[in-house]
């Protein structure tokens, strides 16, 4: 990683500036998992995109790993990707209304 930059915020730096996004998490998983506290090795991502519509989910997750392979090749150990259309959001948890990503840190521990 490079200065205080968190490899969650690097995450989401990325995918916001690669992905048109209606709806971006990034979520650190690490402290569910067997490695030192405070690890940044373990992710997952929810991307909502109209870049998605026609796209298969494989062609989706290749986009994703794409724009990542500097942090998977740099200590990213795990990568859960989750990515929907705006439809298939709607359709799968309701009408809830989206947050586009903003600046700033998104970290998320399992215990929230």
């Amino acid at each position: 990683m490079s200065g205080n930059t968190s490899m969650t915020q690097r995450i989401e730096d990325k995918l916001a500036s690669g992905i048109a996004l209606d709806h971006l998490e990034v979520i650190n998983e690490s402290g569910g998992h067997n490695v030192p506290a405070d690890s940044q090795t373990h992710f997952k991502v929810v991307l909502v995109s109209d870049e998605f519509v026609d796209k298969r989910l494989l062609a989706r997750h290749r986009q994703v790993n794409e724009l990542l392979a500097a942090e998977l090749a740099q200590g990213v150990h795990a990568l859960a990707i989750h990515t929907y259309t705006p439809h298939e959001w709607r359709e799968r948890f309701g009408a809830a209304p989206l947050s586009p990503p903003c600046q700033g840190v998104r970290e998320k521990n399992p215990e929230d």
